[in-house]
């Protein structure tokens, strides 16, 4: 599948593509948008930072879908893509989560590192985490992660490519663990 997302870059509608590939996968599908969007910026460094717009607009959007799923489709149509996903045990980590103080928080390292966007936002509505807020975090995180991504294709050029691929997922994490020890750090000193 991978191959199949990646192949769309050398396509004309290929920004369509990253936009409805990012929809989907905020919500139901496999693959995540960074494939075809490493592959576009690699391809044409100078409109990196456009498909990155065009990347989060597509992520956010499907996100409000998949808030769509857990709030009213959660047993019918939410239940079975958590379980497609073999994604309870982390499904039972972010209805916690979002339960929690820390909610928001949370959906913004998940629309951010590898953890699963979709269970993220499906969650989210299942919880009834409030819309706006929910918003917020989707579009800081997605942006964070897609801009990121973009603008180290912009700089560095084709050669990041394999350190994106190869380090991305375990830097992301590190970023949030270092995010989360500064803010449990500050609470503690002042």
């Amino acid at each position: 599948m991978y191959a199949w997302v990646e192949g769309f870059s050398t396509k004309p509608g290929a920004l369509w593509a990253l936009f409805i590939i990012a929809f989907m996968e905020s919500s139901f599908f496999p693959v995540p948008p960074d494939v075809l969007l490493i592959a576009l910026a690699v391809a044409m460094p100078t409109k990196s930072m456009r498909f990155a717009a065009v990347c989060t607009g597509g992520s956010v959007l499907g996100g409000m879908f998949g808030y769509f799923i857990g709030y009213e489709l959660m047993e019918i149509v939410g239940r079975p893509i958590i379980d497609f996903y073999n994604a309870n045990h982390y499904w039972l980590k972010v209805e916690e989560a979002y339960r929690g103080p820390v909610g928001v928080w949370f959906l913004v390292a998940a629309a951010f590192t590898p953890i699963p966007y979709k269970v993220a936002t499906i969650a989210a509505g299942a919880t009834q985490m409030p819309f706006v807020p929910f918003l917020i975090a989707s579009a800081l995180g997605r942006a964070a992660r897609f801009f990121l991504v973009a603008g180290l294709i912009w700089k560095f050029g084709a050669s990041i490519k394999t350190f994106i691929d190869k380090y991305f997922d375990k830097l992301s994490i590190a970023f949030v663990v270092l995010l989360v020890l500064g803010f449990v750090a500050v609470k503690y000193v002042f």
